[in-house]
């Protein structure tokens, strides 16, 4: 059954075996329902949370009995993968989080072909530990190795090599998914065709992902080949962009937000590609774990878990200012000189300082992303940048990302570019900051552009409206009808952004 924790889901304690005077209990189908005290449920940004009961299915049994028991007692339940997302994607402030970190088992892998499949609680990071040193790598991870299967199922993450192989959903074979009534259905492009490409990209409002088959990538070496390239302005790195797609595996670019002028939205690309068969002479010994995880020091040294603490006196306009500029011009030592670099190296560069969020603390932060069709995406990102010039709020970090089309419901991809930026957030700047978004809506609609929930904490229900095909949401929402009549699923994105339906 469900077990339930404040702190470690890994464990039961003792506490949560002996029924309290606020624990709720009922019975549903001959088994015990017990929700345990509400706890802090935190975005990851720091900007939101929710007093809830959180709860850990173990098992298939335990998404049925708590749905039934969320039925009995008119209860919305939310689902939490990794808790991931920077805003109010994950969190409940109305009822009871289900954190699917527990239900994390791989279940079969075939070594021929690459298929694997698993239970939805597994994380990027398993399955890159899992399938690494079988030469096999996720298809597509985001900048963290930490989201579960069933959370970058429900938000189809994308990653760097988004242009070349699309999202996530595009390398599932297929799913096994929990209604809300009970039952269990199988998807794929063939079959339950309408929830396959409503779930993946869903938010997690249809269902539960209960087991995941997917598709890795063969790989033939422990390092990938990475250029670093210089580029003096937005058009210069968009004009790369285009040229070098093509020839690329992967493709980032950082933006420095600060610049201005003619160096407006100047910064660095990474391009990698992936090496060939008999290219790598160290591999596979370069694909032990040893030999890819992420360094746990700095220098040898100094514990990256501290190295927070040193970004602290840079915390401000000035210090990032200054750090940004650095950047760009260090950039010029290793300017079009390729150097190797291991696949968890290149891949997962926000796990690469641990809680570096903290240094936007006492406050928190958000991000806003926004996705531009390629040929306003130059005119849509500078118009951005200089309003965020213009009224004095401008983000400490900006990357910059090429994608295409996929035919999910509500995806967020299009056949452009994205720019994601990263803002702090303090009690004395947050109402400029929301009345900015509202702004750089306009200025992303204006332009034709599309939005991210996994990434936002500000979008209005009229917003989304005009940003999202009309036949989509209408879709989405026949689906929400069809296969949760009774609203038993919701997150406080859902209400925040689609609460008016």
């Amino acid at each position: 059954m469900a077990t339930a924790s404040k702190s470690s889901p890994k464990k039961k304690s003792a506490s949560s075996k002996t029924a309290t005077a606020k624990n709720a209990r009922t019975k549903t189908s001959n088994v015990e329902i017990r929700l345990p005290d509400a706890t802090k449920v935190e975005a990851w940004g720091m900007n939101h949370h929710s007093i809830s009961p959180v709860v850990f299915p173990e098992k298939e049994e335990d998404f049925k009995n708590l749905f039934a028991y969320a039925d009995r007692k008119k209860l919305k339940l939310t689902f939490r993968g990794g808790g991931c997302s920077y805003g109010d994607a994950a969190t409940n402030t109305k009822g009871v989080v289900i954190d699917i970190s527990k239900y994390n088992r791989i279940l079969e892998f075939n070594a021929k072909t690459g298929i694997l499949k698993a239970e939805s609680g597994v994380t990027i990071k398993q399955l890159w530990e899992f399938g690494i040193e079988k030469g096999y790598w996720p298809p597509v991870v985001s900048g963290t190795m930490f989201p579960t299967l069933g959370g970058a199922l429900s938000m189809n993450i994308h990653g760097k090599n988004n242009f070349a192989v699309g999202p996530i959903g595009d390398h599932v074979q297929e799913f096994t998914f929990m209604t809300p009534d009970g039952k269990v259905l199988t998807c794929s492009r063939k079959k339950n065709q309408d929830l396959f490409f409503g779930a993946i990209s869903g938010f997690g409002m249809l269902g539960a992902f209960l087991t995941v088959t997917i598709q890795l990538k063969h790989i033939y070496a422990g390092k990938m080949k990475v250029w670093p390239v210089v580029s003096k302005n937005l058009q210069d790195m968009y004009d790369y962009f285009e040229r070098e797609y093509k020839n690329s595996d992967y493709l980032v670019g950082w933006v420095d937000a600060f610049a201005s002028g003619t160096s407006l939205g100047r910064g660095q690309i990474h391009k990698a590609v992936h090496l060939k068969k008999g290219e790598d002479p160290e591999f596979p010994e370069n694909c032990k774990l040893e030999n890819q995880n992420l360094p746990s020091t700095f220098l040898g040294i100094i514990p990256k878990s501290w190295m927070w603490i040193f970004m602290l006196p840079f915390s401000n306009n000035l210090g990032m200012r200054l750090v940004n500029f650095a950047k760009f011009i260090s950039g010029y030592l290793t300017n079009n000189k390729p150097y190797m670099q291991g696949h968890a190296e290149y891949a997962f560069l926000l796990d690469y300082v641990p809680n570096w969020k903290f240094m936007y603390k006492p406050g928190s932060m958000i991000q806003y992303q926004s996705f531009i069709p390629k040929e306003n995406a130059v005119d849509a990102f500078s118009e951005i940048l200089r309003i965020c010039q213009k009224r004095g709020i401008i983000t400490w970090l900006a990357v910059f990302k090429k994608h295409r089309p996929d035919p999910f419901l509500l995806t967020h991809a299009l056949d452009g570019y994205s720019m994601a930026m990263d803002f702090p957030v303090t009690s004395g700047n947050k109402k400029k900051l929301w009345e900015l978004a509202g702004e750089l809506d306009e200025t992303v609609l204006k332009f034709g552009g599309k939005f991210y929930f996994a990434k936002d904490s500000t979008l209005r229900p009229e917003i989304v409206q005009r940003a999202f095909p009309k036949k989509n949401l209408e879709a989405f929402h026949a689906l929400k009808k069809k296969y949760d009549p009774k609203g038993i699923l919701e997150t406080d994105l859902y209400r925040r952004i689609m609460g008016i339906w």
